[in-house]
């Protein structure tokens, strides 16, 4: 039985994507840093998530 990674590593990235994205929208930061960084999440999904974990909203 073969496992597809990439498949795998896809979902992996897409599950934590959403939990960043989630984050961000729970924040208490204001609209337009939200808007921000769901953006960049979206358009560069590892390393915005990275960024996010590092130096996104807390809270």
């Amino acid at each position: 039985m073969e496992v597809d990674v990439s498949g795998l590593l896809g979902l992996i990235v897409l599950i934590l994507d959403i939990y960043a994205i989630v984050g961000t929208v729970q924040s208490g930061a204001s609209t337009g840093n939200k808007v921000l960084w769901i953006v960049i999440i979206l358009l560069m999904p590892v390393i915005g998530f990275v960024l996010w974990f590092l130096l996104g909203p807390k809270g």
